[in-house]
């Protein structure tokens, strides 16, 4: 089962660098290059410094690593980021609205560490997708550099007691040690809690529901991935030394029977179909899906735009500019085409779209690779690039979110989930903490 600890993490100390929302960042990979040009001017001491340090002009590859062990060193010499005294789990919670209406949800979780297993059948950690090399890469060089982690890894447990949400209840009823906004206006609470505090009972409690049984990982496959390889280098290089710091990775724990957490779906436009693929594509779509003809994109928009679908139902939306059409798959004309995986992937909708592009749209994996894809988190953008062929985009898959509970499924079965399945939001914030491998 998974072994959960405290850990003393760094923090930014405010009365050094004043609002705590002008130095956090969100995670290196949805950081693009004009959001990073404006975090690099917001503050000299903004956490992309270190999570994603910039490449200057001249200099070798490696030295934007090596710059961003040198700005932590600096950091923590002069006080800008401190240490807390104690081991301690970290409360916290998350206010935010849904994107594209005007749900707003509260999510609470707690960050700590995490002991690394290799991710194979009867582990206490199970994998939900695959990863790929060259982030793992650029990872790996970061935490060689700095020997921290900038940003968690974000895990699932299920607690269906809700005893661990009633623990965190009670911790977030205090004055939080820090409040901020970030830019998409989610508002962000967390306390710093001793494992050996008036408050260690609620630690424990916390500690033991979500390590009864093995973790999900939500997001952060490649953070973990990059752990558990420096983890392996440690260990060579560091001969008898008994439990490391390096044998464990931050992650933040989120409960998932008792609370809502925001699935958001990607949304595909195929490209480069032609007049003829896209005459194809409506004419036999009927082999797999059930049509409903739409009047106009704005049925559609209004159709997958509730943050309160389920998900999981097979249910899509098809654009092109010769028209539109809700489909609902035939699930039986679809088994088939499975031929690995188990039940729990092949009742997914991203599953189920793969198979009917590969099908009706000649869009196989080498296809994806080739860039016949192309993917988006907005219903409208999807569609706007549909109607004005922006890249040879023909047509438009809208999907619903995954369920949350379907996630856990598949990673449980030992399968792992077509690409861009899941985006889990709101992210949690860079910066907010930092796990030094240190004790």
């Amino acid at each position: 089962m998974p072994e959960i600890r405290a850990f003393r993490a760094l923090r930014f100390d405010e009365d050094v660098v004043g609002d705590l929302g002008r130095v956090a960042c969100p995670p290196y990979d949805v950081i693009g290059a004009e959001l990073h040009k404006t975090l690099l001017g917001r503050h000299p001491a903004n956490a992309v410094r270190l999570d994603l340090p910039e490449a200057q002009a001249g200099e070798e590859p490696e030295e934007r690593y090596r710059r961003a062990a040198r700005t932590l060193a600096g950091w923590r010499a002069d006080g800008t980021l401190r240490k807390d005294g104690a081991p301690s789990i970290y409360a916290y919670e998350q206010t935010y609205r849904v994107p594209g209406g005007d749900q707003v949800r509260m999510q609470r979780g707690f960050f700590a560490r995490l002991r690394l297993e290799e991710l194979v059948p009867g582990s206490g950690v199970l994998p939900h997708e695959r990863t790929l090399s060259a982030p793992k890469e650029d990872r790996y060089k970061l935490m060689r550099a700095t020997a921290v982690n900038t940003s968690p890894i974000v895990g699932l447990y299920a607690d269906p007691s809700g005893r661990s949400l009633q623990a965190l209840a009670t911790i977030t009823s205090k004055r939080p040690d820090a409040d901020l906004a970030d830019d998409d206006a989610v508002r962000h609470r967390l306390w710093a809690v001793p494992e050996d505090g008036p408050q260690a009972g609620l630690v424990r409690s916390l500690i033991e529901a979500a390590g009864r049984k093995p973790i999900t990982i939500a997001d952060g496959h490649h953070r973990y991935e990059t752990a558990l390889r420096y983890r392996d280098e440690w260990r060579a290089n560091k001969t008898g030394e008994s439990d490391p710091a390096a044998d464990y990775v931050m992650m933040l724990f989120l409960e998932t029977t008792k609370q809502k957490l925001t699935v958001l779906p990607t949304h595909r436009i195929v490209r480069n179909l032609g007049e003829e693929g896209v005459r194809d594509l409506l004419d036999h779509a009927a082999w797999l899906f059930d049509l409903k003809p739409v009047a106009d994109r704005a049925e559609l928009e209004a159709a997958f735009g509730s943050a309160d679908v389920p998900g999981g139902q097979g249910r899509f939306g098809l654009w092109t500019r010769k028209g539109g059409a809700l489909l609902t798959a035939r699930r039986n004309e679809f088994a088939k085409s499975f031929h690995d995986g188990g039940p729990a992937l092949h009742r997914l909708d991203v599953t189920l779209l793969q198979v009917a592009l590969d099908r009706l749209c000649a869009i196989d994996s080498a296809g994806i690779a080739a860039g016949r894809l192309v993917y988006s988190k907005s219903i409208r953008e999807a569609l706007d690039w549909v109607d004005s062929a922006k890249d040879g985009a023909d047509a438009a898959f809208l999907l619903d979110p995954t369920p949350v509970a379907e996630i856990a499924a598949v990673a449980a079965e030992g399968d792992v989930m077509p690409q861009k399945s899941t985006y889990f939001y709101p992210k949690a914030l860079t910066g907010l903490i930092i796990n030094p491998h240190e004790w």
